[in-house]
């Protein structure tokens, strides 16, 4: 009897946002259908073939992807693995660079070029795998992605020079990848894209996002559904009452709104002030009771002045966000922002803006945790970490936001299921519960 060939092994690496672990997830899906052995993240690379998948956002991910790729060369080098590629944003961007410089890796892939990658590891690209995605997160939530691309065109940002012009995917497409997924045990959709509310624009010729999230919400079995990445221009508020109206649909968003003083919003390529940004976060807050809002900042975009940021200040204190990240301006190259404006803020500056903004919010979101201090919560358990269960409200996205602890003397409690809890303590950042209901 002919000996049956043992397929190859594969180890990947995604770095970078939930966006690219979406891609990493269909390039698993593709492979382990076709009997390869795929790790993800593993703690010691050593596979036949090691895939990074990449991330050219900002400097610090930029330099995360290069450093990881050196050190598997090295590897590559004295034979703990076979060949090494590449792919994702980082090489979507500088893919002639980085052939020059990196010469101990075998082949470069962009962000979408999964079926020729898929082909040159001699499998064959599968369009019926369905929802065509493995999941790597722990198995009872996941992330779905509705559009690839933006054409917002921020003066700082290079993800439109990456990923192109926004393409959303069919309605039907996401709703058939979503019923998948929860047959399979997903019970939690966090659903992504670079910018939601544009949704449906090239597709149907309107924004159709409150659409899309009424019909997924349909989906039996869907406990939660909770949205990411929204703009604050010419932001679609039927998706408000959807929210309102839909129980599954969590009382969250992440909105990135970057600034306030008008100047700087102005310079940015925005394309909103002030007043209407304070305007949206009143009907927000009004029309979704109880409606945790997440937001990205950035201090030291060039120009900011001592006012601008002493406007900033004031905003987030008055706003009080329930969650909040915030970064420094950094050059990215072939950004408006690189081509047109001098980076003048001293980096010293930046630092000090960042730091003190941060422990603003630091303060806010200790009042925040303290006020649902006897108030009674739905968590789900994400995992237990030492003598804790750690879960989640709705309002708390995974990785990012604070998280629910439960002694775990107090009884077993299953992953991935969801408890009533009463709040007991809270810190800066986290909650402290003790279950009072059943798993639901």
């Amino acid at each position: 009897m002919k000996p049956t060939r043992r397929k190859p092994s594969l180890d990947l690496i995604t770095l970078g946002c939930s966006k690219n672990l979406v891609d990493s997830e269909r390039l698993i899906a593709q492979l382990t259908a076709q009997g390869w052995t795929v790790r993800h993240d593993p703690d010691a690379v050593k596979a036949d073939v090691a895939v990074v998948n990449t991330c050219g956002f900002i400097g610090d991910a930029k330099e995360e992807s290069i450093n990881m790729i050196l050190a598997l060369g090295e590897a590559r080098r004295e034979g703990r693995i076979g060949r090494l590629l590449v792919m994702g944003c980082l090489s979507e961007r500088y893919l002639a660079d980085l052939q020059g410089e990196l010469p101990e890796v075998d082949k470069f892939y962009g962000k979408f070029d999964l079926a020729a990658l898929v082909a040159d590891l001699g499998a064959t690209y599968r369009t019926d795998l369905m929802p065509g995605r493995a999941v790597t997160t722990p198995s009872h939530y996941a992330y779905v992605k509705i559009a690839e691309g933006c054409d917002r065109r921020c003066a700082y940002c290079a993800i439109p020079l990456i990923t192109g012009r926004h393409r959303s995917r069919p309605v039907e497409e996401i709703v058939a990848e979503v019923e998948a997924l929860v047959a399979g045990g997903v019970k939690e959709i966090q659903l992504i894209a670079q910018e939601l509310t544009y949704y449906g624009l090239d597709l149907y010729g309107e924004r159709r996002i409150a659409a899309l999230v009424d019909c997924l919400a349909n989906v039996e079995g869907l406990r939660w559904l909770r949205l990411h990445y929204a703009y604050p221009a010419d932001f679609p508020l039927d998706l408000l009452d959807v929210m309102a109206r839909r129980p599954n649909v969590c009382a969250y968003m992440d909105i990135a709104l970057q600034h306030i003083a008008d100047p700087v919003l102005s310079r940015m390529h925005r394309h909103v002030n002030a007043d209407q940004t304070l305007a949206l976060l009143a009907e927000m807050r009004r029309r979704v009771p109880g409606i945790h809002l997440r937001t990205t900042l950035m201090v030291g975009f060039p120009g900011e002045t001592d006012d601008d940021f002493a406007r900033l200040l004031r905003f987030v204190e008055e706003a009080r966000f329930e969650r909040l990240g915030a970064f420094a301006y950094s050059e990215e190259d072939g950004t408006y922002a690189a081509q047109h404006y001098a980076d003048d803020v001293p980096d010293d500056v930046k630092q000090a803006r960042l730091s003190r903004l941060m422990r603003l919010q630091q303060r806010i979101s200790a009042q925040v945790q303290a006020d649902k201090v006897d108030s009674e919560q739905t968590i789900v358990i994400d995992r237990r970490e030492g003598d804790y269960f750690v879960g989640r409200t709705q309002f708390d996205s995974p990785e990012v936001d604070p998280e629910v602890l439960v002694r775990a003397d107090e009884g077993a409690l299953r992953i991935g299921a969801f408890y009533r809890v009463r709040i007991t303590e809270s810190d800066d950042f986290d909650l402290y519960a003790t279950v009072i209901g059943d798993e639901q």
